[in-house]
């Protein structure tokens, strides 16, 4: 495509506008009848199973997204996300999450330099710290192995990371790499989150991961500096080097905070941070908590499907497919929602996770070029894992509007009960519930079936499902540190697909800043009122009044206070 073209302007798209009024007049209730059409929409890969066939969708429907991704250079735009071309433009960079997990012989270039040795360089350097750390070579200042770490970042830095941390916690294998060892994540300035992080925590076997690429991330240095006199109050101003470690570029500041800048870890420009996981940023915690070689496997997970997305068919390809069907369901059909159903509560924090990877990534109103979409672009994501949705949200997915459901089972469990006398085991009893939400979803029940089963007819409105309601179903073999790579490679590549199709950019994110400017004013505004006693001036009448009813009901502050840590 000519750089100012959009996406929208091509015939493949024309031509997915008109199909949908051939779609409409389907129902899955009879596309499932059709065993062919069902089989040439399953997938497998390495372990995985991906079933798409209860999608609004026909072969047709398939073969016009195809030649959409065709017109949008999708296999094109693959090959520069890999060969390092700098396809971020806003902020003129690689992206190259893909060389973090990369196998440590192959060579990916960013602006004529293979990346791979370094990353492997930091890799290594995780390897032998948390080793240290683990087998208690390396100790805090007073002599005690550090058993508990809590790891401060926010966003990116801390959302990929304890999804992992949350999945790998039940996993039989990580469990017992993980005996005796404490992993928490500190992201929210909200003093609440410092207390609960803290509570029950002693100083003397804490371990502090600062993550701030720059190291001026208001909100997390806010909280590093509260750990480090949490720290330093306790066993003096010299055990911040023993106590806390960074994972940074700014070795300067790191220094001058306190801590050795040796023990900063490196990661580059080239990743972003909803992309971070697979870099120091997720692997140091983690290996901390479970040893390096668990996540090193977690890292050939999404390594087997970087392979994959790069080199497999667009009809075999597992992200690319995932990136299509969200693309028809958000562009073409009007479903601007998803929801993301994991039926394993290891991935409870699997959604949050994604919900960021996906609404930041494509949460874009502008091209690429900068021109204003006519169409509509990002998904809304949201999700809980099964059953517990069932009982909170499916309703509205049932009998409300129509929500696209990605349903994810898990053959077998982390964690396998069996109680003798029960018709199957809790895990089974999980999997019946996985297995049947996308029929409902897509066959519903008819006011016929309702009259034949003698309900009452002023019932019969509430009780009939409309069904042709659109689901996939993605099946893994277990839940172990592999298939937790899987998992996230194939949705991050997923939502560059979606990118990529739509034409935006999918690896900046400006719209996080305009909010953090305003809030330095409104700082100033707080620092001055406090300490000064300055008028609130220069907001509007809503603002001005919310400020000063807020500093007149905490007039008790002092001006001065005292240094006031958590007392929980």
């Amino acid at each position: 495509m000519a750089s100012t073209t959009l996406i929208c302007d091509t015939q493949p798209w024309k031509d997915l506008k008109a199909h949908t009024e051939d779609i409409k007049k389907t129902h899955l209730r009879d596309l499932m009848n059709d065993k062919e059409r069902c089989e040439s929409m399953m997938v497998e890969f390495d372990g995985m199973f991906l079933d798409y066939s209860r999608h609004c969708a026909t072969l047709e429907t398939m073969d016009k997204l195809y030649k959409l991704a065709e017109a949008a250079s999708l296999k094109q735009q693959i090959n520069r996300m890999y060969s390092g071309e700098h396809i971020n433009s806003t902020e003129n960079r690689s992206v190259l999450h893909v060389a973090l997990r990369a196998p440590r012989d192959a060579v990916i270039n960013s602006d004529g330099k293979n990346v791979v040795p370094d990353v492997w360089n930091v890799l290594d350097k995780i390897k032998d710290f948390s080793e240290k750390v683990r087998n208690g070579s390396w100790v805090g200042a007073t002599g005690k192995p550090l058993k508990d770490v809590i790891a401060i970042g926010i966003g990116g830095s801390f959302l990929g990371p304890l999804f992992v941390h949350t999945a790998l916690q039940t996993d039989p294998e990580a469990v017992e790499f993980a005996k005796g060892r404490q992993l928490r994540f500190l992201a929210n300035v909200d003093p609440i989150d410092v207390a609960r992080n803290i509570a029950g925590l002693n100083p003397e076997t804490t371990l502090v991961v600062v993550v701030s690429k720059t190291f001026t991330t208001a909100e997390t240095m806010l909280n590093a500096r509260t750990l480090r006199e949490w720290i330093s109050s306790a066993l003096g101003p010299s055990a911040v080097a023993k106590h806390m470690v960074a994972v940074s570029t700014n070795l300067t500041l790191v220094e001058k905070f306190g801590i050795d800048p040796n023990n900063a870890f490196a990661f580059w420009d080239w990743v972003g941070g909803r992309y971070s996981v697979c870099s120091a940023v997720g692997v140091l915690p983690l290996s901390l908590q479970y040893g390096f070689s668990i996540v090193e496997k977690f890292l050939k997970g999404a390594s087997s499907i970087d392979e994959h997305f790069r080199s497999a068919p667009f009809e075999k390809n597992i992200p690319v497919l995932l990136g299509l069907l969200s693309v028809w369901n958000v562009s073409f059909l009007g479903y601007p929602a998803r929801a993301i159903l994991p039926y394993s509560q290891a991935l409870e924090k699997f959604a949050p996770h994604i919900q960021q990877v996906s609404m930041e990534s494509n949460g874009k109103g502008v091209s690429i070029d900068g021109v204003p979409l006519p169409y509509e672009a990002g998904e809304i994501d949201f999700g809980e894992p099964g059953t517990n949705g069932q009982h909170s949200f499916y309703q509205l997915i049932h009998q409300g509007r129509v929500i696209p459901c990605d349903f994810i089972g898990i053959v077998k469990s982390q964690q396998p009960v069996n109680l003798k006398g029960e018709v199957v085991s809790n895990h089974d009893e999980l999997m019946s519930n996985f297995f049947a939400q996308p029929d409902a979803l897509a066959y519903g029940k008819t006011a016929e079936q309702l009259l034949k089963e003698n309900v009452s007819q002023h019932l019969i409105p509430h009780k009939t499902f409309s069904g042709n309601r659109p689901s996939l179903s993605l099946l893994l073999p277990s839940l172990n540190a592999y298939n937790i790579g899987q998992l996230l490679a194939s949705y991050e590549h997923r939502v560059a697909v979606e990118g990529f199709v739509w034409g935006i950019n999918s690896f900046d994110q400006w719209g996080v800043e305009l909010g953090k400017s305003l809030a330095t004013q409104v700082r100033k505004q707080l620092n001055g009122s406090r300490t000064k006693s300055e008028p609130v001036e220069g907001f509007n009448f809503s603002t001005t009044t919310l400020l000063t009813r807020y500093l007149q009901a905490s007039s008790d502050i002092p001006a001065e206070p005292l240094t006031l840590l958590p007392r929980i």
